[in-house]
């Protein structure tokens, strides 16, 4: 569930970085294609239309990654756990401390006399 949950998140994604793209922060953009006044949606109307979709893209982001956060692979007891505070003295695990490899050690090597 995890796995389709993240492709529709992605899928959302790549949608809505298309619906912002074909936006123009001065009005224009898509909009500004269709100048012609025989046609069934105005200038007015695709600006609206692409910000509703926009608003709508963004919100199914927002739940789908909240549903995401839910299905999260290898969360356990998270009703049980979910706000409240651990108690330091509840869980003592230790790890017994190794000791280093020992290191060969140089040994001094009696070097001929050059006399």
């Amino acid at each position: 569930m995890f796995v389709f949950v993240t492709v529709l998140i992605i899928v959302v994604a790549v949608l809505l970085a298309i619906v912002v793209l074909v936006q123009n922060s001065k009005g224009g953009g898509l909009a500004a294609n269709f100048a012609s006044q025989n046609q069934v949606m105005g200038v007015r109307k695709t600006a609206d239309f692409l910000e509703k979709a926009t608003w709508t893209l963004a919100c199914v982001m927002l739940l789908l990654c909240l549903v995401a956060t839910a299905f999260t692979p290898g969360r356990t007891d998270v009703e049980n756990t979910a706000g409240t505070q651990l108690d330091p003295n509840a869980i003592k695990t230790t790890v017994p401390a190794q000791k280093a490899p020992a290191m060969p050690t140089a040994q001094p090597t009696a070097t001929p006399n050059a006399n």
